[in-house]
């Protein structure tokens, strides 16, 4: 391996809910050549896993290396406390320039004197507050963020700043309005925002910017280059928009009898007018937890459209490697791209997300790079976790991981000198306070999942049963098994305990 002098440059590339599968170098339907390229020039992980399958917790889990319970942003509409230690103030304290550029969404779309959020209206489309305000936020130093995905009303921020500096004027017109009106009809599939006004090429412009700057001094860099597509709604410019034919995808689709051994709530997806009252304790709904009844040809054009936005995010990430490649820092920055949780296309008859821990949901798109450090070409089904990330950057920082962090640093893993530092995962899911409140551990064969104050649950074989069809959580035969994997789950949650503080005396 060769031997670096001097801290590495951190770049962390992300998307939002991308499915494992989308990924040229593994599907090919679907063109990644940016992706692909990091891939061949790095190691992908095939069994990398969220710690929380909904935005907020799992994006705040990124940057503090903390499981949502302990962090506190437990789901969306709840605010990352900003007195929570992250990784971008240990970086800045050792010398990093530190940025985020794109999504954000450690905060809710509301605020309150107890929990002020600057991610709601009207501040979002207040552009003389983000001309002001660039920072410092949550660890880093610089901030350029924007909201919305495609053309929703929470388009405004620093996003908007530059759509008025590219001459766009007029560039509400081009978004929902604020306040909402549901009597506009709804874009569908082809949007007609110009390709080069779009988020992907601000995010791809601002992230070069910022590294230009900071290339341009001694110090390293770490930089999180935040893409909030191919999240729907599925919309998106031409000719990204009929890059696919509908007629060549293959969505999911329902087992029939998968759901009947499952807990209720997977059965009620597939009716025509499913009850989820009983799930509901709080005035805010849950996500998936409707009817998820598609005709396939809908379900086929979406995910066109979904290819299509992930192509075109590909395009501007390779215009951000290309930047590395010209300034002469490629060899010198630890490159990382994946996602925040995954995403349903039909499989097992559901669509984008909710509290159902199949691998769809779970599981990650994976990708590291770091030449001399990180193994070229090399595929592993080692175990990782995105709360493993902040730890893993400070190791390759060469800085110790605090004893605050739960998560692992896999610098060993990364760089082929350990087999695994992981023999589990597990993933949280509190989307409501009592009523929707589960968690998943996850092996290297097996998957357990336990709900709050119920007696049902999932155990899934996943050598023998990949798809995930045949829930064993009931079956007999199984019972030892589901008694050794939920002993194996108690233990886990004792190891992820953290200690902030060590013990330096008896009493």
């Amino acid at each position: 391996m060769r031997l670096h002098h001097k801290p590495p440059n951190i770049l962390l590339i992300t998307s939002d809910q991308q499915h494992y599968s989308a990924l040229g170098v593994t599907n090919p339907r679907l063109k990644t050549p940016a992706l692909d390229r990091l891939a061949a020039e790095g190691t992908r992980f095939t069994r990398a896993y969220c710690p929380n399958p909904v935005c907020s917790p799992a994006r705040s889990s990124i940057i503090t290396g903390l499981y949502p319970s302990m962090h506190g942003c437990w789901t969306i509409g709840v605010k990352l406390p900003e007195d929570v230690p992250t990784v971008g103030q240990t970086l800045s304290r050792h010398g990093y320039a530190t940025g985020l550029v794109g999504k954000a969404h450690f905060q809710p779309l509301a605020s309150t004197p107890e929990s002020q959020s600057l991610e709601t209206q009207p501040t979002l489309r207040d552009l003389d507050f983000w001309r002001r305000f660039g920072g410092p936020w949550y660890g880093f130093d610089r901030v350029e963020v924007c909201r919305n995905h495609a053309d929703e009303s929470h388009a405004g921020q620093h996003y908007a700043i530059w759509l008025e500096e590219q001459g766009l004027a007029n560039w509400r017109e081009y978004f929902r309005p604020w306040p909402p009106d549901s009597s506009l009809p709804q874009r569908r599939h082809t949007w007609e925002l110009p390709e080069e006004l779009h988020y992907n090429r601000w995010i791809a412009e601002r992230s070069i910017s910022f590294i230009n700057r900071v290339c341009a001094t001694e110090a390293p860099f770490f930089l999180w280059a935040s893409f909030p597509d191919p999240h729907p709604p599925y919309l998106v410019p031409e000719p990204w928009a009929s890059m696919y034919d509908p007629a060549d995808m293959e969505p999911g689709a329902v087992v029939p009898g998968e759901h009947d051994r499952n807990p209720p709530h997977f059965q009620k997806t597939q009716q025509a007018r499913p009850d989820f009252s009983m799930y509901r304790e709080t005035p805010f709904g849950n996500h998936g937890f409707q009817s998820h009844l598609h005709e396939r040809a809908s379900l086929q054009r979406d995910m066109a459209v979904y290819y299509g936005m992930t192509s075109f995010m590909d395009q501007e990430i390779g215009r951000i490697l290309q930047r590395l490649d010209e300034l002469g820092v490629a060899a010198d920055t630890l490159v990382v791209f994946t996602t925040d949780h995954g995403h349903f296309l039909g499989q097992h008859g559901l669509i984008a997300k909710g509290a159902f821990h199949y691998e769809d949901m779970v599981r990650l798109p994976f990708l590291a790079r770091y030449p001399g450090q990180v193994p070229a070409g090399r595929v592993t089904a080692a175990l990782q976790s995105t709360v493993d990330l902040s730890p893993t950057f400070l190791g390759a920082a060469g800085l110790p991981v605090p004893g605050v962090m739960q998560g692992l640093d896999q610098l060993p893993v990364w760089r082929g000198d350990a087999p695994a530092v992981r023999d589990h995962v597990i993933v949280e899911n509190r989307h409501q306070p009592t009523k929707v409140h589960l968690r998943t551990y996850i092996d290297s064969r097996y998957k357990i999942t336990v709900y709050r104050d119920q007696p049902y649950g999932e155990l899934f074989d996943l050598e023998e049963d990949p798809q995930e069809v045949r829930n064993l959580w009931d079956e007999p035969a199984s019972a030892e098994l589901k008694s050794r994997l939920l002993h194996a789950f108690v233990d886990a949650e004792l190891k992820r305990e953290p200690t902030r503080m060590p013990r330096i005396a008896g009493a």
